[in-house]
Formats: C-alpha cells, sequence, structure tokens
C-alpha cells in the first residue's frame, strides 16, 4: 500500500483530483450510510442539489490529493496563492502568539504545510491532530505531518498541554474546531441550526493566552490549478472577554466560533465535507438539551 501511495504522490493534482471526483462517486454509491449523512448534513445548511452533487465529488478529492501532500518530495508553496496573508504578518508582530481555526473546507491539510513553508522558520506551528486506530496509517500520518516548522500535537491532554505551552512563547497554533472533540472536551452548540458537540479548545487557548485567533482555509481550484488559502478575522470577538471560565460562558464561546465556520463553510459549501459525523455523540458525554428546554431554564 505505501509503494502504491508513494507513485500516487508523484501524479499531478489534476489526475489525481480526476480519480478522487470518481472515487467519491463510487462511495457514494456504495455507501447507505454516508449517502444519508451527506444529504441529511447538507440539507441543514440549505445546499442546493447541485452543490450537494458537487460536495460528493469534492470529498473524493480530499482523500485522493493526500499522497501528493504526505509523500511527495518538496514544497506546497508554489502551489498556493495567498489571500489575506497581511492579517497573518500582522498577528505575527503583535507576538502574543496565533491560534488559527480551519474547518473541514477544501484542502484543509495544506493550510498548515504553506503556513509552515512560509513563516515557520522563525514563527514555528503546532498543529492539533487525531491520530487513527490503524497503526500503519498512524506511523504514515505523523511521519507526513512533521516538517520543519511544524510540529503535531495529539487530540489529548498532553497535546492540549503542548499547544497551550507554544503559545505562551508566542509561536502559532492550528486546529479544526469544527472535529468532534474528545468526552468532557466540548459544549453543545447549534451548527447550521442543529446542536453539535463542538470543542471549547479553541476559545479556551484564546481566553488562557490573550493569543490572536484567525480563520484560514484552503480553496481546491479546478483543473489542479492549486489552492488559494484564504484568511479572514472574525467578524465578531469571543464573549465574555473579562468573566470567569464558566459552563455558560463556554457554550457560548462554542456557539460564536460555530457562527464563524458557518460562514466561511457558506463562501464554498461544495467544498465542505458534508459526509463528516458532525453530530455524533461522544460517550458518555451528556445528550443535548432541547431548545425549548434550554429556554425554560
Amino acid at each position: 500500500m505505501n509503494s502504491l501511495l508513494r507513485w500516487m504522490a508523484t501524479w499531478p493534482l489534476r489526475r489525481l483530483h480526476a480519480l478522487g471526483a470518481f472515487l467519491g462517486w463510487i462511495t457514494y454509491g456504495l455507501s447507505p450510510t454516508y449517502r444519508k449523512r451527506l444529504r441529511a448534513n447538507a440539507a441543514l445548511a440549505g445546499l442546493t442539489p447541485a452543490q450537494r452533487r458537487a460536495s460528493v465529488a469534492q470529498a473524493g478529492c480530499m482523500a485522493a490529493e493526500a499522497p501528493w501532500l504526505w509523500l511527495r518530495d518538496g514544497l506546497v508553496s508554489p502551489a498556493c496563492r495567498w489571500e489575506g496573508a497581511e492579517l497573518i504578518e500582522q498577528a505575527l508582530a503583535r507576538g502574543k502568539g496565533l491560534v488559527l481555526l480551519t474547518p473541514h473546507l477544501g484542502c484543509f491539510e495544506v493550510t498548515a504545510r504553506a503556513f509552515a513553508e512560509r513563516w515557520g522558520a522563525t514563527h514555528p506551528l503546532t498543529v492539533l491532530y487525531r491520530p487513527s486506530d490503524k497503526a500503519a496509517l498512524r506511523e504514515l500520518e505523523e511521519t507526513a505531518r512533521a516538517r520543519p516548522g511544524m510540529a503535531t500535537a495529539p487530540a489529548t491532554l498532553a497535546g492540549v498541554r503542548q499547544m497551550l505551552r507554544a503559545l505562551k512563547r508566542g509561536e502559532n497554533v492550528g486546529l479544526l474546531p469544527d472535529q468532534v472533540p474528545p468526552q468532557g472536551m466540548g459544549a453543545w452548540a447549534p451548527f447550521f441550526g442543529r446542536d453539535a458537540y463542538t470543542m471549547t479548545l479553541a476559545a479556551k487557548l484564546v481566553r488562557q493566552t490573550g493569543a490572536d485567533w484567525l480563520l484560514m482555509w484552503a480553496e481546491r481550484l479546478p483543473r489542479g490549478r492549486g489552492f488559494v488559502v484564504h484568511v479572514s478575522a472574525p467578524q465578531q470577538p469571543l464573549p465574555g472577554a473579562d468573566q470567569p471560565d464558566s459552563e455558560a460562558l463556554q457554550q457560548a464561546c462554542a456557539r460564536r466560533i460555530n457562527e464563524e465556520m458557518e460562514r466561511l463553510i457558506m463562501c464554498n459549501p461544495a467544498q465542505y465535507l458534508w459526509g463528516y459525523h458532525r453530530y455524533k455523540t461522544p460517550r458518555p458525554a451528556p445528550a443535548p438539551v432541547a431548545a425549548d428546554q434550554r429556554t425554560a431554564s
């Protein structure tokens, strides 16, 4: 399998994306569970049938470009164009640390690589990841993601402490805030109108360290022409800047971050990973409280 992936890593992006689009539709056709989830999640966001169909192919493109990102020799920067890089420059100049939030949108794997290649030599980046359950794939991921200027932190308490230390040194961290967190590390907050168990880590990192935070995602260009890395500032600050931590404040922050993620996703909904199991309940995390119960309380 590794030999096949290394061979695919030498393919041009255009060929990988063509294969990926085909495999995306094969997966959609063969997996009723995946098909049902993708349709339901896309419907919550109000996607048109055309946008939903495009997302099937784009999910396949995301999987097929992984060998190019993980195993290909050389830099990804030549394939990336930046929009909003000046916001990162300004945050780095303030030296307070920077939290970069990226949803499962477009080629989210390329964003950290592109950042590390451009700024990592002087402003290292630590990215949060969830290790694969499969030993062979876990080893491949860890090797591929260990790049100059970029460190990885597992989604564990040890990883959280690693990210906090990085921010306190004035460095930078990156994470996917729409990834379902482990039990006890999240809060229930609306995501496209339905309660989703949402990580509280992103807001805690910002609140505890005083770091800046920005939003970043990589748009996949058609016909393998590369990527556009978009950087933007949040429309509103996190709530409760001067308030002590509480469950209510964590929920409010999770809601705010979800709102920002929704805004990014709707910039290009066809490239969001709608088949991701976003609304699962981590056991034994508490079930979401119904809207009428929240109002009553």
